[in-house]
C-alpha cells in the first residue's frame, strides 16, 4: 500500500489543542489513534468481505452506508434497499461465498478488487467472476449511519454491476417458472384413476349481463335478480359474484370466473338409464345458460374418473396452505401449487408431483433475454400404475354403496390388492371443483360417516377369526383334527365352570360330531372358545404375535396395528375364551385378514399384499411356513366345506362352475358383557380354490349394523354378487 501524504491529517472541531490523529504504518494497513483508542483501517478486501456479510444478513441500509459519495447521489438509499432486496431474494440466494483473486492500485487511492462470488438460488448455482472499485474519500458525514468517519476511509463505487457483472441500471433479473405436470394415477390396464381431464366453466361477461357496468361493485341496476339466480344455483353468494366483476382486470368482453362444475357426460345421458347425478348436472347447466350474461366453457382439472367409487383409496389434492409451505421448504413448491391431501395422492406425492424448471436469467427493460445465469431443467410427475382392477373396484362399490363397508380384493397367489372400497363415500372430484359449506358439513355430519376410512382401521373380525385360532391350534398340538369337543356341553350355551358366574359362551347350532371340520362348517363359537383354553395364553398369544399381530403391516397404505388385547396381553380366562373366536379385546385390520387367508391356498405362506403394479407380478412371502403344508390343506378343506355344504355359513355363496372356500363372521359390538342394545359386525372372507390359473380372488367383506338386517348372510349375498359379476357363471 502507498502511504498518502498530508492529507490523512485531520482537524477535529477546531479545538485548540489541535488533536492530531497520527497515521503509522504497520504491516496489514494503517492504524488511526481516536479519543485513546486504536482502529485499524480496513483494505478494500475487508471491506468486501464486510459488504458481502450485509448481504448474506439481508441488511441493506449497512450495504449502503459503505457507497462513496458519488455512488450515493447516483442512487438513494430506498431504491438501492429495492433494487438489491428484489435481486437477491427473489432468486432466493443463499450460501454466498467470495474468494479474492487480486487487488490492483490503479491510481493512488483507487483500487480494483477482483473476486470470485459463488451462491446458490431457486435454479441452481450461480458463480461469476467480478470485479469492485474502492475509492479513499475524505471524512464525510456517513448518510446511512449519519456519524463522522476518521480522516478518510474506502468507500464501494457501486453500480449495478456489483451484483452481476452483466447487469445494467436499466436491465432486470427474470426469474420463470416452467411448471411440472403431475403424474397420472392409473390402473393395472392403464385406466385413468387421477389426472387429466376436463371440467365445465361458469362464467360471466360482463358486456352480455343485462344492465350490469363491468368494474363497479354494487351496480348491478336491472342484472339483480339474475345474479341472485345465479348465486342460488350455484351456491355462491351475490357479494362474492360482485366483487370478481368489480375486479380491475374486467372489461366488458372478459370471462369472469365463478365456479366450476362437473362436464356433462353426453354419452351416459344418450344411454338407456343415464346416471341421476348426471342429467341432475345438466339441467343445472341449462338453468344457468338461460341467465343473460352467463357462458359455460370447458377448463382442464385434476380429474378423478371413479369418483365415489374410489376416492378413499386415491384421495385428492388441493392447493397448498402457508403451514405447507412451511413445512416443505425447498421441495418446490409455489404459493399456487397443489400438494395431495390423502390416499395415494398423498402416498406418491413425492413421484407424482415433479420438479418445476427453473430459470434466472438477465433480461433488458424490452424483456428481451440477455444472459441466463442458472437454469434447472423441468421435470414432469411419474405416473403411478397400481395393481386396481377399475371394473372389480366399481363393482364392488354398487354392491356394497348402500351400507357401512369396507372390502380388500386381492389375488392370494401373487399378493396383488385388485380392489380397496369404502362405503359410504364421497366424491373427491367436489375437492377439485370447489365443495360448498354445506355439502363440508353435511359430509361430516352424517351419521354414516362417509369420510371414514374404513379400510385402514381395525375391527372385531368374529368367526372370520376362527381359521387363525385353528392354525394355531393345529401348529402347537393343542388341536387334532379328529378331536371332539362336544362330550361337556349342554346345548348352545357353555361356560368352563361356576368361576365365570353368569357369563357363558353361545352358539346358534347343536350338531355332530363336535369335531374341527364341522365347527367351521356350523360356525361354533363354543368349539373355538375350548380351542383357546387348551392352546393357553402364552402359545396363543406367541402364535398371533407370529402372525403379524402388534406390528405394521408390509402394505404401501399405512393401516392399523391387528391387536388381540387392549394391554399388553389377554388377562383373563373368558377374555382368551372370547378370543378364541375373533371377539374379546381381538381386533383385526381387513387386508391383514386378507393377507393371512393366503395362507390356505399357498401351503402355508403368507403372501405379502401389494398396490403398486409389476408387469410380471410375482409373489413376496411375508411369513414363511406360517403353517405347515398338511395344516393348510386340513383348513382349507373345511373352508370349501363352509360354501359347499347345506349347513355352511356361507353356502349361498356356493357356484356350481367353481370351487369357493371362505368364512362368515359376526361380531357383536356392546359396551358391556349384558348389552343387549348394541349392533353387529358382518364378515365374510371367500377365495377360488381352483389355483391360479381360473380368475384368482381372494376378497374379505365387512359390513356393519347388520344385526337386524341378515347378520353376516347379507355379507355373503353382496359378495357372490360381485363374485358372479367379476367372474361370470358358466352357462
Amino acid at each position: 500500500m502507498r502511504r498518502r501524504k498530508s492529507n490523512r491529517g485531520l482537524m477535529i472541531g477546531g479545538i485548540a489543542a489541535g488533536i492530531l490523529i497520527a497515521a503509522v504504518i504497520v504491516a496489514g494497513g494503517f492504524w488511526f489513534r481516536r479519543g485513546g483508542e486504536t482502529e485499524k483501517e480496513k483494505t478494500p478486501e475487508e471491506l468486501l468481505m464486510e459488504y458481502t456479510d450485509y448481504i448474506r444478513t439481508g441488511n441493506y441500509e449497512a450495504m449502503y452506508g459503505m457507497l462513496n459519495e458519488q455512488s450515493r447521489k447516483n442512487i438513494g438509499l430506498e431504491d438501492f434497499t429495492a433494487r438489491n432486496k428484489n435481486i437477491y431474494e427473489g432468486i432466493g440466494a443463499a450460501d454466498i461465498r467470495v474468494e479474492i483473486q487480486s487487488v490492483e492500485e490503479r491510481t493512488e487511492g483507487l483500487k480494483t478488487v477482483s473476486y470470485q462470488t459463488s451462491l446458490n438460488s431457486s435454479a441452481g448455482e450461480i458463480n461469476f467472476l467480478n470485479q469492485v472499485d474502492f475509492i479513499w474519500e475524505q471524512a464525510a458525514e456517513d448518510q446511512g449511519t449519519k456519524k463522522k468517519k476518521a480522516a478518510g476511509d474506502y468507500r464501494m463505487i457501486w453500480n449495478d454491476q456489483v451484483i452481476f457483472p452483466n447487469l445494467g441500471r436499466t436491465d432486470k433479473v427474470r426469474v420463470s417458472t416452467d411448471r411440472s405436470v403431475r403424474g397420472e394415477v392409473l390402473d393395472r390396464d392403464g385406466g385413468l384413476l387421477a389426472g387429466k381431464g376436463n371440467a365445465s366453466l361458469v362464467g360471466l361477461v360482463p358486456g352480455k349481463m343485462a344492465g350490469y357496468t363491468a368494474g363497479t361493485e354494487g351496480e348491478t341496476s336491472g342484472t339483480s335478480p339474475d345474479l341472485e339466480r345465479l348465486s342460488e344455483l350455484l351456491g355462491v353468494s351475490v357479494e362474492s359474484i360482485e366483487k370478481k366483476l368489480a375486479a380491475k382486470w374486467v372489461k366488458e368482453d372478459s370471462l369472469v370466473p365463478v365456479k366450476t362444475l362437473k362436464k356433462v357426460d353426453e354419452f351416459d345421458l344418450q344411454s338407456a338409464s343415464p346416471r341421476e347425478d348426471n342429467v341432475e348436472n345438466k339441467a343445472l347447466q341449462d338453468a344457468l345458460l338461460a341467465i343473460p350474461g352467463v357462458m359455460i366453457t370447458d377448463t382442464p382439472v385434476r380429474s378423478y374418473p371413479l369418483g365415489e367409487a374410489a376416492a378413499h383409496l386415491v384421495g385428492y389434492v388441493q392447493n397448498v396452505t402457508a403451514e405447507d409451505l412451511e413445512k416443505h421448504p425447498g421441495e418446490g413448491y409455489l404459493s399456487d401449487s397443489v400438494i395431495g391431501r390423502s390416499g395415494i395422492e398423498t402416498l406418491y406425492e413425492k413421484e407424482l408431483k415433479g420438479q418445476n424448471g427453473e430459470k434466472i436469467s438477465i433480461v433488458t427493460s424490452e424483456g428481451a433475454e440477455k444472459l441466463v445465469l442458472a437454469a434447472i431443467p423441468r421435470v414432469d410427475g411419474t405416473n403411478i400404475t397400481l395393481t386396481i382392477d377399475s371394473s372389480l373396484q366399481r363393482t364392488i362399490y354398487e354392491k356394497f354403496k348402500d351400507v357401512k363397508s369396507c372390502t380388500v380384493a386381492m389375488n392370494p397367489y401373487t399378493g396383488e390388492v385388485l380392489a380397496l372400497v369404502n362405503t359410504p363415500s364421497y366424491d373427491d372430484n367436489d375437492f377439485i371443483l370447489g365443495m360448498s359449506e354445506e355439502k363440508w358439513a353435511s359430509l361430516n355430519e352424517d351419521e354414516r360417516k362417509p369420510m371414514f376410512n374404513r379400510f385402514r382401521q381395525r375391527f372385531a373380525p368374529g368367526s372370520s377369526f376362527k381359521p387363525i385360532t385353528g392354525v394355531i391350534g393345529l401348529s402347537t398340538g393343542a388341536l387334532t383334527p379328529g378331536e371332539s369337543f362336544g362330550t361337556d356341553r349342554a346345548g348352545l350355551s357353555w361356560q368352563k365352570d361356576a368361576s365365570w358366574g353368569k357369563y357363558q359362551v353361545t352358539t346358534l347350532h347343536d350338531y355332530s360330531p363336535v369335531n374341527l371340520e364341522n365347527a367351521y362348517i356350523y360356525s361354533d363359537n363354543i368349539y373355538f372358545a375350548k380351542a383357546a383354553l387348551k392352546i393357553g395364553y402364552d402359545d396363543f398369544m406367541a402364535g398371533l404375535d407370529r402372525l403379524g399381530f402388534n406390528q405394521d403391516l408390509p402394505f404401501e397404505i399405512s393401516v392399523s396395528q391387528s391387536q388381540y388385547s387392549n394391554t399388553e396381553r389377554i388377562e383373563t380366562e373368558i377374555q382368551l375364551a372370547d378370543s378364541g373366536y375373533g371377539q374379546g379385546q381381538v381386533l383385526m385390520n381387513p387386508i391383514h385378514l386378507a393377507a393371512l387367508y393366503t395362507m390356505f391356498p399357498n401351503r402355508g405362506d403368507v403372501i405379502k399384499p401389494y398396490i403398486t403394479y409389476r408387469k410380471e407380478p410375482a409373489s413376496e412371502v411375508w411369513l414363511k411356513g406360517a403353517c405347515t403344508p398338511e395344516i393348510a390343506e386340513t383348513i382349507d378343506t373345511a373352508l370349501k366345506k363352509v360354501i359347499s355344504s347345506e349347513h355352511g355359513t356361507g353356502h349361498a355363496a356356493m357356484r356350481g362352475d367353481i370351487t369357493l372356500a371362505g368364512k362368515t363372521g359376526t361380531a357383536e359390538i356392546k359396551a358391556s358383557k349384558g348389552d343387549i342394545s348394541g349392533t353387529e359386525l358382518g364378515w365374510f372372507a371367500v377365495y377360488t380354490a381352483d389355483g391360479p390359473n381360473r380368475t384368482p380372488i381372494l376378497m374379505v367383506s365387512m359390513v356393519e349394523d347388520v344385526k337386524n338386517a341378515g347378520g353376516s348372510g347379507l355379507v355373503v349375498r353382496k359378495a357372490k354378487a360381485v363374485l358372479d359379476s367379476y367372474i361370470p357363471p358358466v352357462q
